[in-house]
């Protein structure tokens, strides 16, 4: 069976994955220092995915998930909203 969906564009997932750790770090009050030494990353890995030059594995997710008090299922939700905001 034929999609009509398009294809996923890991750069722009990239970069709204990085929106969204960004908003919800902000939102949390932490810098990317403190955020990185708590999922355990460092703070240039922190900026590099807020960034969107870094993708994140499904383990990293879990661990920024984790920090920031947010199921990682509702980062991915707020992941899909940001891509569909940009696609318009």
């Amino acid at each position: 069976m034929a999609s009509n969906r398009q294809p996923v564009d890991g750069v722009a997932v990239d970069q709204a994955f990085g929106r969204v750790v960004r908003s919800l770090r902000k939102g949390a009050d932490l810098s990317q220092e403190s955020l990185g030494l708590a999922s355990g990353n460092g703070r240039t890995f922190v900026s590099q995915l807020e960034r969107g030059e870094r993708g994140a594995s499904l383990k990293t997710l879990f661990r920024l998930a984790d920090v920031l008090k947010t199921p990682p299922s509702e980062i991915v939700r707020q992941v899909e909203e940001e891509l569909s905001h940009h696609a318009r």
